[in-house]
């Protein structure tokens, strides 16, 4: 099994990742939640060992790769799915825990520059959000801290439910979406100043 393990909020995120790396998840992650988690002793992989690809572009570019989406989108119940990913030897994805960019503390400061508002807008991870929630029955997402002693609870015990899997997905949906909200609105405020 694997997971990918990306946040820009690291609250409770070292606890966390060894949850489902105690249960034999391969953890893969991305800048300085790599660091972090390394930092603690957790042996964790770069994304890139996935992609076969480094962070490009000031790491603009990590995740948007055939091989995250594939393993993240994959339908487990579908054969032509499987066949896809073993012909391209990609492998399934499990578990997403990403949060981003702090857009909105960003923009809350007052000297903030246009330039530096851009810079705060994640791009990879409201993807591998909306991804992992639209595959929410083979792939479990987590968009906040609070969420992780649910994940937790559900991985040692049966495995996450339908039900507690529609409601994470629900949530990143709602994350993405407030997310988008924000940068809608302050770019509309730009315009009118």
């Amino acid at each position: 099994m694997r997971a990918i393990i990306s946040v820009s909020d690291k609250t409770g995120v070292t606890d966390f990742a060894s949850g489902p790396r105690g249960l034999g998840f391969e953890i893969f992650s991305t800048g300085r939640t790599q660091k972090t988690l390394t930092e603690a002793g957790m042996p964790v992989n770069s994304v890139s060992d996935i992609t076969g690809f480094p962070e490009i572009l000031d790491g603009r570019v990590k995740t948007l790769h055939p091989m995250v989406y594939g393993g993240i989108l994959a339908r487990r119940d579908l054969p032509d799915h499987a066949a896809q990913l073993q012909k391209f030897s990609i492998q399934y994805i499990d578990l997403v825990a990403v949060n981003l960019y702090p857009f909105v503390q960003t923009v809350a400061k007052p000297d903030v520059t246009l330039e530096e508002a851009m810079e705060n807008i994640d791009i990879g991870g409201p993807s591998m959000i909306r991804a992992s929630a639209k595959n929410f029955p083979d792939v479990i997402v987590v968009v906040e801290p609070a969420d992780y002693d649910l994940v937790l609870e559900g991985l040692r015990s049966v495995g996450l439910d339908h039900a507690a899997r529609r409601h994470l997905a629900a949530k990143a949906f709602e994350h993405v979406s407030a997310y988008d909200g924000a940068i809608a609105r302050y770019l509309s405020r730009q315009i009118m100043m």
